[in-house]
């Protein structure tokens, strides 16, 4: 008896240092299904062994930065911090979601997803030469969740507790197990800090102070709000892994930080830079047109990608009193002729988002099946009737300029809101002038808010353009301190959490959050939860499709444009790897040709 006893305890033991039977080790972790590439897998398939390394690769910013945290909401980080810090898992650009062993050289997670577990590398340093360790990690969470970025604090207040097991492991058990993207928020977005450093510093404070990191890259000089350079670490310790094979192949990396984009461009004609992602349709026609494109020392072409568009709109501020009814936001959008736009003024590059998920199989596609209805139904009579019908699509004009319909359209629900025209002027009930304001930061932007603007006119309402700087813009949004303004929410493959931060009551009410449209609805947090909680990939897109419908009928916002492609122009002193992500270019994986 008192063996069985003492066996009894000695299994319990072993169970909680270890967890369930079920879990078992893994060189990676998958949100739905399993990892692509097997255990001690060489390189990714969009990475190239025979990389030379060597040389710096220049890039351009715009702004100013006076911090080198880009974890917390003060100050503004440096371009290319990322290649500094780094994570327990890394995630892959061919999958949806899937992580591999970074700091961690292992990691367990049972079937219920109730908590997960990493092993550390007993190789991993911080650039002093000190081993990460598991005192790293604990004080990392603690941190990031109490003095992190809003949205960070929120993910991660999630994790009940730490326990730590052997010399190198430790486990995250989290307060519930309906998230099921947790564990892999845990391990691929977590950033991992030296303790040693940080633990006498403030971490909230913008600093200039270049930090102890982990990454492939540190510091080497800083001209504050103007240039920062990077230069690789000799005998990195992940080098030789997998999941960074082929990557990092610069020496330095070097950011060169120009006024506007406009300003940017014209240094990117003259070589100062050597590689430039351009998201202005205007400009891709018109400004690269230059002779070192003409002779073939400059490549421009587009990548062709399959990443889910995201949204790009106008976000009404429903936090607003005027924006609050329906009938006023698909109005005022009735007024956004996009076909006119992107004709006149964007070279016909664009089609209009009618989708968070467009350019994917996770945008909604006819009436709602019958899993969609069943996350649906209970809702019905608080959410806009015609989710329950075909897809959201944005109204459409025939592109002459003239939308008479969709204006007449407009002025009805205005008038059925309570709003009527006085003097050439649409007043509210109270006789109030039906006004407001978008601001923007990108000037590439205000052409397309002040034709907005110009058709609201014929509806007697007054917008206001305004182009601020961007630390004002910033400052504006994160204390949503605007009526209108133009935003962007992007989504992957693998939907998840970045709905709870967009779109939920509680990010609504968190200052510096991305809930900017303020939206705050039940069936809305309802179907977040859904999405967080799907088991397989035929959940996943019934809730994701169930929630595009909601937000998009709804109008949180105007939407805007996309293209299904990334536009890129680069000199010839770069080359990359002949195999493309389905994300597209991976820049980490380029490098510098032989002079």
């Amino acid at each position: 008896m008192i063996r069985f006893c003492w066996a009894l305890l000695g299994a319990l033991t072993f169970v909680l240092l270890t967890g369930p039977a079920s879990a078992e080790p893994a060189h990676g972790i998958a949100m739905h299904g399993a990892p692509k590439y097997p255990a001690g897998f060489a390189h990714l398939d969009y990475a190239d062994l025979d990389a030379p390394r060597g040389g710096t690769l220049r890039l351009a910013a715009t702004g100013t930065f006076d911090s080198l945290n880009p974890y917390t909401v003060k100050g503004s980080s440096a371009a290319g911090t990322n290649y500094m810090y780094q994570t327990l898992l890394a995630r892959v650009w061919d999958e949806p979601f899937t992580l591999y062993g970074l700091l961690a050289e292992s990691v367990e997670m049972p079937p219920d997803r109730a908590w997960v577990a990493f092993t550390l590398r007993p190789e991993a340093r911080w650039s002093d030469g000190t081993p990460v360790t598991v005192d790293d990690v604990e004080f990392s969470l603690e941190t990031i969740r109490t003095q992190g970025k809003p949205n960070s604090r929120a993910t991660y207040k999630r994790i009940d507790h730490l326990e730590r097991f052997g010399e190198r492991g430790v486990r995250f058990v989290f307060t519930d197990n309906e998230n099921q993207e947790l564990p892999l928020l845990v391990g691929g977005f977590l950033p991992i800090l030296s303790k040693a450093y940080w633990e006498t510093r403030d971490f909230q404070s913008a600093s200039l102070e270049v930090p102890i990191t982990s990454g492939p890259y540190r510091i080497e000089s800083l001209d504050p709000g103007r240039s920062i350079v990077y230069a690789r670490v000799a005998d990195w310790w992940g080098d030789g892994l997998g999941i960074t094979a082929g990557h990092y192949n610069f020496d330095r990396i070097r950011f060169d930080y120009y006024r506007d984009q406009g300003v940017a461009v014209e240094a990117f004609k003259a070589g100062d830079y050597d590689l430039r992602y351009e998201f202005s349709a205007t400009r891709w026609a018109s400004a690269y047109d230059f002779p070192a494109r003409d002779d073939g020392r400059v490549t421009a072409t587009e990548f062709r990608h399959g990443i889910p568009s995201g949204l790009s709109g106008m976000a009404f501020n429903l936090r607003r009193a005027k924006f609050q009814d329906l009938r006023v936001r698909r109005a005022l959008a009735l007024a956004f002729d996009f076909e006119w736009i992107n004709k006149t003024l964007l070279h016909g590059a664009y089609t209009r988002t009618a989708s968070l998920f467009d350019n994917s199989a996770m945008a909604p596609e006819g009436p709602p099946s019958a899993a969609e209805l069943k996350l649906l139904e209970p809702w019905r009579g608080q959410i806009p009737e015609e989710v329950f019908g075909a897809p959201y699509v944005p109204p459409a004009t025939d592109g002459s300029g003239n939308a008479r319909a969709n204006l007449r359209e407009a002025a009805k629900l205005l008038r059925e809101g309570g709003y009527e025209v006085r003097d050439g002027a649409l007043v509210d009930p109270q006789g109030a002038p039906f006004t407001f304001e978008i601001v923007l930061r990108r000037q590439s932007n205000e052409k397309i808010a002040l034709a907005f603007a110009r058709n609201l006119e014929k509806l007697g309402v007054e917008a206001k353009v305004r182009l601020v700087d961007s630390t004002q813009y910033q400052a504006l949004i994160e204390e949503y301190d605007f009526d209108m303004a133009f935003r962007r929410w992007g989504v992957t493959l693998s939907p998840g959490n970045e709905q709870q931060n967009y779109w939920s009551s509680t990010a609504a009410q968190s200052p510096g959050s991305r809930n900017e449209t303020g939206v705050q609805s039940a069936a809305v947090d309802a179907l977040i939860a859904a999405v967080l909680a799907a088991e397989d990939r035929d959940e996943l897109v019934a809730a994701v499709r169930a929630l595009d419908r909601v937000l998009m009928w709804s109008q949180v916002a105007v939407p805007l444009y996309h293209r299904a492609g990334f536009n890129v122009a680069y000199w010839n002193r770069l080359d990359l790897p002949a195999t493309i992500s389905t994300y597209g270019p991976v820049l980490e994986t380029w490098w510098a040709k032989e002079e």
